[in-house]
């Protein structure tokens, strides 16, 4: 083979100049590069486990998420949400009253049911609110009576915002009964915003939830509940009206 065959055969075999500088990522190119989904997964992944650690060692151990317990990580209300929401007569609500340590704790307001038994302390046997549990007692919620109230018949519980009629008031009949027709109205009102909060308090907190809906509740009958005692004295007092001697031409303040 002769030197210009052997010269040939090489420049073939050699790469380009142009073609390797190709190949090869310029500087500008790797500083302008993006960051790829699985890197903001990894900056994830260590700032939840550097949370979780630090919370571990500020709590002694007691909790890696600051204290919090949301409720997907309680199994109970894993359980209950796979199952979907629940329908229970009032008797079947009875038996979730916290008397069986390996049932959870029910109450209803307005015919929702919550799982309050993260508070099983309050709800359970003995607790301070232990008269809601397995029962729906929408009333006592308003009233504050929860003896005497432990039921879900809101019949004439508007009254407690009703002022007390003053004998001495001097007001024509027409007044007093267009008066009263409109209190009635504003007070029913209260009651339906009061129930609301309440039901609003169980479904936003961190610990209760809601479960499902009661069902067969039989409609009230007879005369309406009267209120109780402290709820009685609870009601507002009819301001007195306004004294009709002012001086003549004295603006009225």
């Amino acid at each position: 083979m002769d030197d210009s065959t052997l010269r040939r055969r090489m420049r073939q075999n050699t790469p380009s100049q142009s073609s390797t500088t190709r190949d090869v990522p310029s500087e500008d190119e790797d500083s302008g590069r993006v960051i790829s989904v699985l890197d903001i997964i990894r900056v994830i992944i260590t700032l939840v486990g550097a949370s979780c650690a630090l919370s571990y060692y500020i709590t002694s151990g007691e909790s890696l998420l600051w204290g919090q317990r949301p409720w997907f990580t309680r199994q109970v209300a894993l359980q209950s949400w796979w199952n979907g929401p629940m329908n229970l007569t009032p008797d079947q609500l009875a038996l979730f009253n916290g008397s069986e340590p390996n049932m959870p704790i029910y109450l209803a307001i307005n015919g929702t049911i919550f799982d309050v038994s993260a508070g099983r302390h309050a709800y359970g046997p003995g607790g301070s609110y232990s008269v809601f549990a397995g029962r729906d007692a929408t009333r006592a919620f308003v009233t504050g009576c929860f003896l005497e109230d432990r039921t879900n018949d809101l019949r004439g519980v508007e009254e407690i915002y009703i002022p007390v009629d003053d004998p001495e008031e001097e007001i024509t009949s027409g007044e007093k009964k267009t008066r009263a027709e409109k209190e009635r109205r504003d007070a029913k009102k209260r009651v339906s915003q009061e129930v609301q909060n309440w039901e609003n308090f169980y479904t936003n907190s961190k610990k209760y939830f809601p479960v499902g809906k009661v069902v067969g509740l039989e409609k009230p009958t007879g005369p309406p509940p009267e209120l109780c005692a402290d709820a009685q004295k609870g009601r507002p007092k009819r301001k007195k009206s306004a004294q009709k001697s002012e001086m003549p031409g004295k603006p009225v303040q």
